[in-house]
């Protein structure tokens, strides 16, 4: 239904204002009035805008016109006069607003000669017809990698932002040093030291926006040395591989036996840097024997080498001790990363990355060009939490929910799934679970699982493209990577009753 109005209009020279309504083209400008009185509608919200928000009003809707092509290029717009006494406005609104989208590029003029559209825009592509449907969210979602993000810390982190926007310096709110906030990398230095046996001199942290970065900053670094393939654990982390292959390096896979990487595979990979998770294996469990770190390291001194080391959730062992850091056996040979994502939030974006000292000032300048650093209160809540002790209590308090789950996930296991065997060590947010070998074919076991509404993922996601075999080993057991942080108790309990039914279906 087109809108009417009354007032002068376009081409309605000498009839009475109660007689005229509009839009009607221009008697000056036959070939284009047509066009015009198609975008007359969206010039209406100036008339009745605000007297001080007009002028805004007006333009925004000649730029929308022109987007969206009902003022297409080559257009003449009615002269400033007649287009303001059609909306009441002043001429001089007018003039300004034509000046404005003039020096914008949306419209172009001449003296003498008039307004007209410009043909620099190109309005927005049509969105396509939509994502496809996506699978309702299972009911019961053993997916690895989450946290659970209602432990977060929410009346600590609300504390420490207090205190830190009250503390903080002026000074320290201007463009940051790329490496972190003085503070936070001290803090870091101190935290690492002390719980993951790392060499950190604060010097040497760098602060990232997760693992994710760091990997970013050593794969550009690494390729500004020369080097062009990295050796990346088998099956380890997809997204390891990515990474470096977005820096321009070529990932090899790195086999593991029983006691992590093995030292003859990447000896004869031809690589000089090497991804491992020697802490808690990422997604087998396991974690690298004393005899095999000392083989690794031989290694990387051997072809001047480095160790990247991803401690993605080295603070979570349930039976003993955690084993330490790699790092701290060979600073000069390891550069260290973690970060916050399965202690705080992933969300958060912060992690750190130590780094053996041939690499600071090239991971340094590579921080710098791509984000200037971190945000300073971000860090300074971080460094906040640390020195006051809350990071260490946050720890403890995840430390002792995952457990219970991981409890709760291998007791379900053993009612509902007889045979079912849980392997790796008792660690992390996930477990890997071999099922009985009657679950089998793994396909047709998996279909059955989406329709019970479970979400798995098995050990093969894991493996290389190109080389994944069957989830089933060689003995016919199904091996998935279960997930457990994320879910209570009573969660993980019922996702294992549905998962025990399939085998018998």
């Amino acid at each position: 239904m087109e809108d009417h109005f009354v007032g002068r209009g376009p081409g309605a020279a000498g009839v009475p204002a109660a007689e005229r309504i509009g839009p009607v083209p221009y008697e000056s400008e036959p070939a284009d009035g047509a066009v015009w009185a198609a975008a007359w509608e969206l010039l209406l919200p100036t008339a009745t805008a605000p007297p001080r928000q007009r002028g805004r009003v007006l333009q925004e809707a000649l730029r929308d016109a022109v987007r969206s092509g009902r003022l297409v290029a080559g257009t003449r717009l009615p002269s400033g006069r007649a287009l303001a006494a059609d909306l009441g406005v002043s001429r001089g609104l007018v003039t300004e607003a034509y000046e404005q989208l003039t020096a914008e590029g949306y419209l172009r003029s001449r003296r003498g000669a008039g307004t007209w559209v410009g043909g620099t825009v190109r309005g927005a592509v049509p969105a396509a017809a939509g994502p496809a449907p996506q699978e309702s969210a299972p009911d019961v979602d053993f997916t690895p990698g989450t946290p659970d993000l209602s432990l977060f810390p929410r009346a600590a982190w609300s504390a420490a932002h207090r205190r830190a926007v009250s503390r903080l310096p002026h000074r320290a709110l201007g463009y940051p040093d790329p490496r972190g906030l003085p503070e936070l990398r001290g803090e870091i230095a101190r935290l690492l030291t002390r719980r993951r046996g790392v060499v950190a001199d604060p010097g040497r942290v760098v602060v990232c926006s997760g693992v994710a970065q760091a990997m970013t900053l050593l794969g550009f670094t690494l390729h500004g040395a020369g080097q062009r393939t990295v050796a990346v654990e088998e099956p380890g982390s997809p997204d390891h591989r990515a990474l470096f292959a977005a820096a321009g390096l070529e990932a090899v896979p790195l086999p593991l036996d029983g006691e992590g990487p093995d030292p003859a595979a990447l000896a004869a990979s031809g690589a000089r840097t090497a991804v491992l998770t020697p802490s808690h294996q990422f997604p087998t469990g396991t974690a690298v024997s004393a005899a095999r770190r000392s083989a690794l390291l031989r290694w990387a001194r051997a072809v001047d080498g480095l160790i990247v080391e991803d401690d993605y959730d080295g603070d979570f062992r349930y039976d003993r001790a955690p084993v330490g850091a790699l790092q701290g056996l060979d600073p000069d040979r390891v550069a260290y990363t973690g970060s916050v994502s399965k202690s705080l939030a992933p969300g958060l974006r912060l992690g750190w990355l130590v780094v053996p000292a041939r690499l600071l000032d090239g991971v340094t300048a590579r921080k710098r060009l791509l984000d200037l650093g971190n945000p300073v209160l971000d860090q300074a809540l971080l460094a906040d939490l640390v020195a006051r002790g809350d990071y260490d209590r946050q720890l403890r308090r995840c430390q002792r929910a995952y457990r219970e789950r991981r409890d709760a996930l291998t007791a379900a296991l053993a009612v509902h799934c007889p045979g079912a065997v849980v392997t790796g060590i008792a660690a992390g947010l996930h477990a890997i679970v071999a099922l009985p070998a009657r679950c089998g074919p793994e396909a047709a076991f998996l279909g059955r699982a989406r329709r019970a509404g479970l979400g798995l993922r098995p050990l093969a996601d894991y493996e290389w493209a190109g080389r994944r075999g069957p989830a089933a080993g060689r003995d016919g057991r199904v091996r998935l990577v279960l997930g457990y942080a994320h879910l209570t108790p009573s969660e993980i309990a019922r996702g294992v009753a549905l998962l025990g039914g399939l085998g018998t279906v």
